[in-house]
């Protein structure tokens, strides 16, 4: 009898585990299901950035902030959940312009790093998840694509949030349709800035969908109409609407996207083409990416993310976010290698023309090293150059180190 119980002891308590490969003792799947997860998680988002800028005319900056987002997200209850994280910036070196009026640090004679200090709600939405759609009311952050035209400006620290409702169905195989309507833009400048740098309040409808329905292709389509209440900002008024293809054809990654744009320009009385052909081939963990990015003059794109699209050094986004140029055309290259102990080096060239491929604008060059410790931690290191003779385009030099933790 004794042995009897001991077995079935022994079975009780081989059924509630499972041997893995390695032969380490898990939770059977129905113990692991039982374990709830937590019903408010914390996040956490901590960056230090020490920031080097030179741009003609004006005295170097230097900048050392760090930014903190602080947040907690709720579990999901019934497809209901909650999200609210602040954002605080703080420089321990402030020998830097930070971008705008009533900003600290503000001195107008220094090279602009816009990242001034600032304490600020990031993120505030009420979320809902079913039947295929989910559906975010409050501040939030939106991306689409590849954030050329809706973007965060991830990388400075005061991020780009919107104010208002996005929603996302995926009902139809193969299609994902995107909606938002945001009343308020949230600029990188914090609260402190006046004049048009303050936050922008608009009545701005995007609308972006994707289709993956076609073996090996992914189609999109997307139409921006953007109206600013503030004077200030009235001359990033625009429509914006465009088509887009991705694939691989013969190991090459390729990706074509064009878009037309109406009442464009600081005074929205101009019409231009937006065109973007880029090819990236693997060779083994390398990588090469060759292509071609074109703006009509006055066409503007006051809602995206630049910092990753025409080089580091950030010269010519100004003019590109509110459209006054006399067209922008960037042919580039860039090559990304493996190095050593993780670390990944990428490198990239830029030719800069007005409406034709030429160097009449001028010639970037950008080199990053970005090294992965773990979950949490990465650092980048990162050197952009801008070398123009033209009048509407200073030469520029700027370097950063920092080091990010996410939790």
């Amino acid at each position: 009898m004794k042995h009897q119980t001991a077995l079935a002891s022994l079975l009780a308590l081989a059924a509630s585990t499972v041997v893995s490969r390695a032969g380490t003792a898990e939770p059977s799947p129905e113990i692991a299901a039982a374990k709830e997860a937590p019903w408010i998680k914390p996040v956490i988002d901590i960056r230090m950035r020490y920031e080097f800028a030179d741009v003609d005319r004006f005295d170097p900056s230097h900048a050392l902030t760090v930014r903190e987002r602080l947040g907690l997200k709720t579990k999901d209850w019934h497809g209901f959940s909650a999200f609210i994280e602040g954002e605080f910036t703080q420089a321990a070196i402030d020998d830097y312009h930070g971008g705008a009026p009533g900003v600290d640090p503000f001195d107008p004679n220094n090279t602009t790093i816009p990242d001034p200090e600032n304490n600020e709600l990031n993120q505030l939405y009420l979320q809902y998840s079913g039947f295929d759609t989910t559906v975010k009311v409050g501040r939030q952050r939106i991306i689409y694509d590849n954030a050329y035209i809706i973007g965060n400006v991830g990388w400075r620290q005061n991020e780009q949030t919107y104010d208002g409702i996005s929603i996302t169905n995926t009902s139809l195989p193969g299609l994902t349709a995107n909606y938002a309507y945001i009343n308020q833009v949230n600029r990188v400048f914090g609260t402190d800035a006046t004049g048009i740098f303050e936050n922008a309040p608009g009545e701005i409808h995007l609308f972006n969908a994707s289709y993956t329905g076609i073996k090996g292709v992914t189609l999109g389509g997307y139409a921006y109409l953007m109206k600013f209440d503030d004077a200030g900002s009235t001359g990033w008024d625009n429509n914006t609407f465009g088509l887009s293809a991705k694939g691989t054809l013969a190991g090459v990654a390729l990706h074509g996207e064009l878009a037309f744009q109406e009442d464009a320009g600081p005074l929205n009385n101009e019409e231009g083409l937006y065109a973007h052909f880029f090819a990236t081939k693997a060779i083994g963990t390398h990588s090469l990416t060759v292509g071609v990015e074109h703006l009509d003059a006055g066409v503007q794109t006051p809602l995206a993310t630049l910092h990753a699209v025409n080089g580091f050094a950030d010269a010519t986004d100004a003019r590109r976010l509110a459209g006054t140029h006399g067209g922008l055309t960037d042919t580039y290259a860039s090559y990304t290698l493996p190095l050593f102990y993780g670390i990944k080096w990428m490198n990239a060239v830029h030719i800069f023309g007005d409406n034709a491929i030429s160097n009449d604008l001028g010639f970037g060059f950008d080199s990053v090293l970005t090294k992965k410790f773990d979950d949490h931690f990465t650092a980048i290191a990162k050197l952009g150059y801008f070398d123009s003779e033209d009048s509407l385009y200073l030469s520029t030099t700027r370097a950063s180190v920092e080091l990010n933790y996410t939790f």
